[in-house]
């Protein structure tokens, strides 16, 4: 059926150049937006663009919608104004999908609707293949993602979506400027895959034959911009984590980062708080949403600020009866664990940092529902964090999660070059050991801290995490144009 009406979009095609039109002009010189048009006053002369959604021909007079990026509108074509000649014209070559440009003044038929009544219309673009049946609604959720476009022309609410990621970015970037950070870019291709507990992409270059991995986090070169001079810098931008994908991790994801010197975990904390409450506002964001959990289950999450503090050691402590600072050997934690009935997938393989995240991830973030700061960690889950000054086996560091989703992660930075060649060293030794997430050691950053480092506090977030529980999504490929997938040849 589709390949037959392929054959007479074909077969229109060779039509509109017979009859000396262009097909596929250069340029329109579009004036208004069709919302814009939409608003204007019954009288206002227009000139507005778009693609052709609906048409409806009652002989002398046909109806038609427009769609654009602002919207759609209703527009008429009156055999009397454009002329039989021209009117029939226009019937005979065009279809849905079609881009039209339309020339005329705004009206108000009688049953209220606002309509322009064209007086000259411009062929913009032809569509060869249909839009899929039941366009103006299209469900398969497979085919949103590898037809984004689709999705985006049948759904109203999928396009207000993209526009609210794009306003959300903008609203970030506002708030750093207001506070005086200045914004930078670093290296997606780096010579060792380090800043976070993940398996990275490798691959190989050929100018200087080297193989590189793809960045995992923005935050080794930040910091050697810190050492450099600034003192508040950000970034937004792409990370790579070769992992297993699932509704709350992508491998490919949008970044933010930002670091400042002089500032400890606490001042971000602050910072975090004062952000969301300007993003919220800015956007009018309601701070009451429904967030769907890890569990698939909906619930009611209040962004109200100030969010609680809890502290990671005790929470756990709390929820399986074991404190984990107490461990230095992750074979005497699987012992423990085992005897408390919780299992963990592969627990007896795991290093210490990575047995005590999944500990987590298993008993206490599933309970989190409304924003809440969890800090003090033990050092072994973050190489790169400062220790604290009372415990030295607990780094100053929190995440913000919201209803099971880890949101933000920040801390106050490790800047002593000897401590952090030693992390870096335990970390190798857990790598060799077998445990694919270990923190991958870079002797050129360690060389850099060297040169001296002032205080510094970084901070990180998902920006598509963020987005999908704000705009009240299940997952982060809701939220991302096109989300990797196998090739439909696979």
């Amino acid at each position: 059926m589709e390949q037959n009406e392929e054959q007479v979009r074909l077969q229109k095609l060779e039509k509109i150049s017979s009859m000396g039109l262009e097909p596929y002009p250069e340029k329109f010189d579009k004036k208004q937006t069709l919302t814009e048009c939409f608003n204007s006053k019954v009288g206002k002369k227009v000139k507005t663009a778009g693609r052709l959604v609906m048409f409806r021909d009652m002989g002398k007079l046909t109806f038609a919608h427009l769609q654009d990026f602002s919207g759609r509108m209703q527009i008429a074509f009156k055999q009397d104004d454009l002329g039989k000649e021209n009117y029939q014209q226009l019937q005979k070559i065009i279809d849905l999908g079609d881009f039209l440009g339309v020339e005329g003044e705004i009206f108000q038929t009688h049953k209220g609707e606002i309509t322009i009544l064209v007086n000259k219309w411009t062929f913009l673009g032809k569509a060869l293949k249909p839009l899929p049946e039941k366009w103006h609604g299209l469900k398969d959720t497979e085919a949103k993602y590898r037809q984004r476009y689709l999705d985006l022309i049948s759904n109203p609410e999928t396009m207000e979506r993209f526009k609210l990621r794009s306003e959300f970015i903008k609203a970030l970037r506002e708030f750093y400027w207001q506070e005086e950070f200045i914004e930078v870019e670093t290296p997606t291709l780096l010579h060792s895959a380090t800043g976070a507990h993940a398996k990275p992409y490798i691959t190989h270059n050929n100018g200087l034959d080297i193989d590189v991995y793809l960045r995992i986090s923005h935050e080794l070169p930040l910091k050697q911009l810190i050492i450099g001079g600034f003192d508040k810098i950000f970034e937004i931008g792409k990370a790579f984590r070769n992992e297993g994908i699932d509704p709350s991790h992508l491998p490919e994801h949008t970044h933010l980062e930002h670091y400042c010197a002089y500032w400890n975990f606490e001042d971000n904390i602050a910072f975090t708080e004062k952000m969301f409450d300007f993003v919220f506002d800015k956007l009018n964001i309601p701070k009451e949403l429904k967030v769907t959990g890890k569990d698939g289950k909906v619930r009611e999450v209040n962004f109200k600020t100030p969010w609680k503090r809890i502290d990671y050691i005790q929470l756990l402590e709390k929820d399986c009866g074991l404190d984990v600072s107490k461990y230095n050997n992750p074979k005497d934690l699987v012992k423990d664990l085992k005897k408390k009935k919780i299992q963990i997938e592969d627990m007896e393989n795991m290093g210490l940092a990575t047995l005590i995240d999944n500990l987590y991830k298993k008993v206490s973030r599933p309970k989190i529902i409304d924003p809440v700061f969890l800090y003090h960690y033990p050092i072994d889950l973050q190489p790169l964090a400062r220790r604290n000054n009372k415990d030295p086996e607990i780094v100053d560091q929190f995440q913000l999660v919201v209803n099971g989703w880890e949101i933000v992660k920040a801390y106050s930075e490790l800047v002593d070059p000897l401590d952090q060649e030693k992390r870096f060293s335990q970390q190798a030794k857990l790598k060799k050991a077998g445990d694919e997430e270990a923190m991958e050691g870079d002797p050129e950053f360690v060389e850099s801290m060297k040169y001296g480092m002032p205080p510094i506090s970084g901070w990180g977030m998902g920006i598509d995490r963020i987005l999908t529980i704000l705009t009240e999504q299940e997952n982060l490929r809701d939220v991302v144009f096109f989300p990797l997938m196998k090739s439909q040849q696979k």
